[in-house]
């Protein structure tokens, strides 16, 4: 995993589709997601950390 598309395409994987036309709006929705994911046990660590990081360098 090395840009948010990989993020997305994460997301995708479990149906999740995230679109609000706001772009700080999607990613705070997209980190939201990966959280529970990572909650309920469906995506390893390394993964969750990944996409965490990756999610909050776009936020920057």
């Amino acid at each position: 995993m090395n840009t948010l598309f990989d993020v997305m395409q994460l997301l995708k994987k479990y149906g999740i589709f995230i679109y609000t036309g706001e772009r700080a709006v999607d990613l705070e929705l997209m980190e939201e997601e990966v959280r529970e994911l990572y909650e309920m046990k469906m995506i390893e660590a390394e993964t969750f950390q990944k996409a965490l990081l990756l999610i909050r360098h776009e936020k920057t």
